[in-house]
């Protein structure tokens, strides 16, 4: 019917969503639907009926399944946007913090605090030429727990989802809203049918309503997360040390030394191609397949694992497969295509069956011709794309092309291991809040270009809530504070990587140094002895402290019969409360990343300690027999 299912109402139909009563002024939620409601609205011949069912899912405390539609039973009206799950909290201290997973150029934090005059709207579609996707969801809490809003949809819609703190106000206010691109008119007994979309009012912090919602999703959206292969686990090392300049001879040259350190993934980045968009082999590998051949195979001589820096769907202007396929360009609205500024680069459709053919055709290149054994699928374009408009997009509506994007990099995905069977496909979205319906198609995850080591332990946070057992890569060490904290990627239970040069710095790198000092091959050997020893990529996360309110920064991995605790501040110094323990029981607790480890015992009914440390405070404790 036109798209009516997914169009915008007119304003009244606004206040009516947003007219909920409210509680008791001693109950912090303010907000609440029943069961099963109709609300009718008449005025001056417009005559539309609300009609809302709330199901409330067995086994999960909390959650709301809401479905609404609307019912026009006067005279036409003009349709523009509509608004589902108003919902308000009054916090009980001066910030309340925040999941809002939406991505612009600003790359911000996932996780907030919410002051007075705080406003985001939190759009979920293309916010910059590069930017746009996300998780459908965003997340309020305090100290004692907090409340969710999202949609259950099978697709990424193009909402909004409000996050606002008025300075005059005592509430914090959240919403979904979908504003349709052009007004449109809902004729006499037509009906809108809405998004369907949940409350949760949930205990803990962010990581509790992710884990709801991606395991709604799963059960109820054929979401299907694959299991990460165990190679996904090792540790990595990147030449993108070497950037784009690079050389066959400086990988080459670096193999022994990444091999004796412990690495066991050799990163081919950026640089080896003609363009973006023409993917073979520039003038610095002369004997093209045979040179990328000669580098695969040295790096499988030394027992490591190659994989392959990629941006897909984009193609620079003037590269020859935009004059052979001109028609695979996304074209918007105006029939001029969409830019990619961050790679000076065309977008290409990822609904068109001219880029798959392309693709299929590169990955066979990538995968069986060069041998590589997985993928680096890189750039914050690869998170959404806008409405394709093009001729070759095979969608009905240009629309879905946002909508449908996963599904060109699903096909990545199945192409990719019938070509190697346990290939590792990883997806970078550099710097946007992952979009959730990307997670089907990779098996291993990244902290995709962090700006701090918080960014790394946040992402890893909410990645083990959506999908448990899914490798965590936290990128190039050298991204995070300092250059060299190990310590969040380890505690967190991420997989370590980095991007050293040996023997010295490519001298067209501006950006480093990365030379592997002797300060800094200590450092690897001492946190790589740490990682293989204890092995906490492929832990279960714990989530038992709540982000914004423990103090410190508190991260628990169980493996095995030990949980390993991991707390991070700037300075601190005083009491840790041990949380998750049997309070029958003892503990032995050990520094296990100090120089000079320490072991003490521990309670479980008096789980406290006493610690004082700059940075980062990690312990493994066991059960004592």
């Amino acid at each position: 019917m036109k798209r009516l299912f997914y169009l915008l109402f007119s304003a009244f139909i606004l206040v009516l969503l947003t007219s909920c009563s409210p509680k008791k002024e001693t109950e912090k939620l303010i907000c609440a639907e029943a069961e099963m409601t109709s609300f009718p609205y008449s005025a001056g011949g417009l005559k539309v009926t609300k009609h809302q069912t709330v199901t409330h899912v067995e086994g999960v405390e909390g959650l709301e399944v809401i479905e609404t539609y609307f019912v026009n039973e006067g005279k036409p009206v003009t349709v523009k946007a509509y608004e589902l799950c108003r919902t308000q909290i009054r916090p009980r201290e001066d910030v309340v913090w925040s999941l809002q997973p939406s991505s612009t150029a600003y790359r911000l934090d996932w996780v907030l605090p919410v002051e007075p005059g705080f406003e985001k709207q939190n759009y979920l579609g293309m916010n910059n030429t590069d930017y746009g996707g996300g998780i459908p969801m965003v997340d309020l809490w305090e100290r004692d727990g907090g409340v969710a809003i999202g949609l259950f949809e099978p697709a990424l819609r193009m909402i909004s989802m409000p996050v606002e703190w008025k300075r005059y106000d005592d509430k914090v206010t959240m919403a979904l809203r979908y504003d349709l691109p052009e007004p449109m008119e809902l004729g006499t007994g037509e009906t809108l049918q809405c998004f369907k979309a949940f409350r949760l009012k949930h205990k803990g912090d962010y990581f509790n309503a992710l884990r709801v919602f991606s395991e709604y999703m799963q059960a109820n959206e054929n979401i299907v997360l694959p299991p990460s292969e165990p190679e996904a686990f090792e540790p990595v090392w990147c030449a993108w040390g070497y950037e784009r300049t690079f050389t066959m001879d400086e990988i080459i040259g670096t193999l022994d030394k990444v091999s004796e350190l412990g690495f066991r993934w050799v990163d081919v980045d950026d640089g080896y191609q003609i363009a973006e968009g023409d993917w073979n082999t520039n003038e610095r590998f002369p004997g093209g397949d045979a040179d990328m051949r000669r580098i695969t195979d040295e790096i499988h001589k030394r027992g490591l694992k190659a994989k392959l820096w990629w941006a897909p769907l984009a193609a620079d202007p003037g590269t020859q497969i935009l004059k052979d396929h001109p028609e695979m360009l996304l074209r918007t609205a105006g029939d001029a295509p969409e830019f990619i500024t961050w790679w000076d680069s065309w977008y290409l459709s990822p609904v068109s069956k001219v880029t798959d053919a392309y693709t299929k055709d590169l990955l066979q290149m990538f995968l069986q011709r060069w041998n590589f054994d997985g993928l680096k699928i890189d750039g914050q374009h690869v998170n959404c794309c806008m409405p394709d408009y093009g001729l070759s997009a095979a969608v009905k509506d240009p629309l879905e092309a946002p909508e449908q994007m996963p599904s060109y990099f699903a096909k990545v995905y199945q192409q990719a291991r019938e070509y190697k069977e346990n290939a590792v496909i990883q997806i970078c979205p550099c710097g946007c809040a992952v979009n959730y319906f990307l997670l089907p198609n990779f098996n291993q995850a990244v902290a995709s270009d962090p700006e701090s080591s918080l960014q790394v332990r946040l992402k890893r946070k909410a990645y083990a809530a959506m999908a448990p057992g899914l490798a965590y890569y936290g990128d190039h060490v050298e991204l995070t504070d300092g250059g060299d904290d190990f310590a969040s990627q380890i505690g967190t239970g991420s997989v370590i990587g980095s991007k050293f040069t040996w023997p010295e710095d490519n001298p067209d790198v501006t950006d480093g140094p990365f030379v592997l000092t002797q300060e800094k091959e200590a450092l690897i050997r001492k946190w790589m002895k740490i990682y293989k020893e204890n092995d906490l990529a492929r832990g279960e996360y714990l989530n038992l402290y709540t982000w914004g309110f423990d103090y410190p920064e508190g991260h628990v991995i169980r493996k095995n019969d030990a949980l390993y605790y991991a707390f991070y501040a700037d300075a601190y110094d005083g009491r840790i409360e041990i949380r998750g323990l049997d309070p029958d029981a003892e503990y032995t607790a050990v520094e296990y990343t100090a120089d000079e480890p320490r072991s003490f015992t521990v309670k479980g009914s008096d789980p406290y300690i006493e610690a004082s440390f700059l940075k980062n405070y990690l312990i493994k404790v066991t059960k004592n027999d």
